[in-house]
């Protein structure tokens, strides 16, 4: 099996599954309970919670352990929007957003909040002079996701955090980590970053955990009320397992990043250099991207015909994103880029992963060849 769809999820190391049963059979006391067994798993979390706090460089109090990217994303914008309301009710993304974060955006916007949403330039970027001149004095936060989850472009973090630190009534800046973390890199602390998601599943650790770092002096409204768990934003008891397994795939996900990075982006080279040279096919990320994700259309074929079709000869890659792949409708960050329909109903995301190999990239791109001219004859006109 060729798998290739890494950006919608990966499978855990090795030793993240064995670390993650071992918890599960030995240490299965709950954290806030005050015998010996609750008091193990409570000095689990909280290794755990250093761990993390020292990757990111950030402060152990400054983590929110959650069930994944989208409740953090939720809890950030929702958290914020609540919480500091009375200051203002104006908030700034764009239209390309994760649907975690878009259609948070959108509900609140049915519930009364002010919405702008910024539209990219045709290789998914946003400029920081479009985010400075949708501000207002009411506006009290800013969502913009670091790494596009379909084509992977890479937004200038850094400089929009720069220019919102300085401005008079600074709104608050969330940054969805989810596609960036280990890939492309980001110090949170330094970036002007308020509030960044991100979720384990995404860099092989296992699904149903993520976090949220809240930068300190920060006050969110609490999405879940009960025992006050996470300082009081996330009740719940904590999922030891999944935390101690989240840690560590975190670490090793660190450990040769530039390395990792560098085996990446050759693999990208040689697959976008053997789709440009085909004639039926449109590229739709950028060499400047992020160094896993390689999209683009052949038009008049739908993504989820050539999507099957390679997956027929065991290669696996997806359409749009993972949570919207079962949507049959153009891409929403196709045609926001300025993608025709044509492109936007046939794009097809390829996510690469550092243990892929130039053979196995080899046999894709020739998998991809084969299907496309298998299909050429049932075109849609």
């Amino acid at each position: 099996m060729n798998y290739f769809d890494y950006a919608a999820t990966t499978p855990p190391y090795e030793e993240v599954i064995v670390t993650i049963a071992e918890v599960m059979a030995q240490h299965y006391g709950n954290p806030s309970s005050l015998h010996r067994l609750g008091e193990q798993s409570e000095m689990l979390v909280k290794r755990a919670r250093e761990a993390c706090s020292s990757i990111l460089q950030v402060k152990r109090s400054e983590l929110v352990f959650t069930s994944g990217a989208t409740e953090s994303n939720n809890l950030a914008i929702k958290g914020v929007a609540f919480q500091y309301q009375q200051r203002g009710r104006h908030l700034i993304t764009t239209t390309i957003e994760h649907p975690s974060v878009y259609e948070c955006m959108k509900q609140l916007q049915s519930w009364g909040w002010e919405v702008t949403y910024l539209t990219p330039d045709q290789t998914g970027c946003i400029s920081v002079r479009q985010v400075e001149d949708a501000l207002r004095d009411d506006t009290v936060l800013v969502s913009i996701m670091h790494v596009n989850h379909e084509v992977g472009s890479i937004q200038p973090i850094e400089e929009i955090g720069a220019m919102l630190k300085h401005k008079r009534h600074k709104p608050f800046f969330h940054v969805d980590g989810v596609q960036g973390f280990g890939k492309v890199p980001l110090l949170v602390s330094s970036s002007g970053i308020d509030l960044y998601s991100l979720s384990a599943h995404k860099w092989r650790g296992p699904k149903g955990i993520g976090l949220l770092y809240v930068r300190q002096g920060i006050k969110l409204t609490p999405l879940l009320s009960g025992g006050g768990q996470e300082g009081e934003l996330r009740s719940g008891t904590e999922n030891v397992p999944l935390i101690v397994g989240m840690a560590q795939a975190m670490r090793l996900t660190v450990q040769d990043q530039a390395q990792r990075v560098n085996i990446l982006e050759k693999l990208k080279g040689q697959l976008e250099a053997a789709l440009t040279a085909m004639p039926e096919v449109r590229l739709n990320s950028s060499s400047d991207g992020a160094p896993h994700i390689v999209h683009f259309s052949c038009e008049g074929i739908k993504a989820e015909t050539l999507l099957h079709k390679l997956e027929e000869q065991g290669f696996y890659v997806s359409s749009q994103s993972a949570c919207s792949s079962k949507q049959i409708e153009p891409s929403r960050v196709l045609l926001q880029m300025g993608k025709s329909k044509a492109q936007a109903v046939s794009g097809i995301r390829i996510s690469l992963n550092e243990a892929h190999t130039a053979e196995q990239v080899h046999d894709l791109i020739g998998a991809i060849s084969k299907s496309i001219q298998y299909l050429i004859p049932f075109k849609q006109k």
